[in-house]
């Protein structure tokens, strides 16, 4: 008896990643799903980019500033995001430092938050950022991309080499109004 195929699972294309970014000014406001998922694009015309991935989730965020001599340095994250049935943990992380050690958070959002389960293209917060001109930020995000062909457009318009991917701020702005500088060798719009 010849045994039936078996079964494949998985065929979505998945992707789980560290983004860092350096603020180029002080950082106090909300990140949403739409901006996450802008930080990975696709370019499809010269004003025109889409999302490379439809879903994303949070599996953690680390902030470093280190203060300027003689002065303190804060940083905080609240993963406050809110949707019928599920919400942030509300916790207020927050670190602060004095001297040449900077201040550091590493946490990730509650097993049952809307931060950690994957999330669509949309303005829910994922999450509040509060830090210091010169932070470094990681963000450790799992993407997931539709196999069905569907495609999200980016919230702000791009100015670069068409059909390329490229990467943005950690606030969807492009690369010459965000606060959160990519690295430099990277194709930014």
């Amino acid at each position: 008896m010849i045994p039936r195929p078996p079964p494949i699972n998985g065929y979505e294309v998945k992707h789980s990643r560290t983004l860092r970014f350096t603020t180029n000014a002080a950082v106090s406001q909300q990140i949403t799903y739409q901006n996450l998922l802008d930080t990975i694009l696709f370019t499809i015309s010269a004003t025109q980019a889409i999302d490379l991935f439809n879903v994303v989730r949070v599996r953690r965020v680390k902030i470093w500033a280190i203060p300027v001599l003689g002065q303190s340095s804060s940083v905080l994250i609240i993963y406050d995001g809110a949707a019928i049935g599920f919400v942030g943990d509300r916790e207020v992380h927050q670190d602060s430092s004095m001297g040449v050690e900077p201040a550091y958070l590493s946490c990730s959002p509650s097993k049952q938050s809307l931060a950690s389960k994957f999330q669509a293209s949309g303005t829910q917060n994922a999450f509040f950022i509060e830090c210091p001109t010169g932070s470094v930020v990681d963000v450790d995000l799992d993407f997931k991309a539709d196999t069905q062909g569907a495609q999200v457009a980016s919230q702000n318009t791009v100015t670069t080499v068409l059909t390329a991917i490229a990467y943005r701020g950690l606030d969807g702005l492009g690369s010459s109004t965000s606060k959160f500088t990519c690295p430099t060798s990277l194709n930014t719009v």
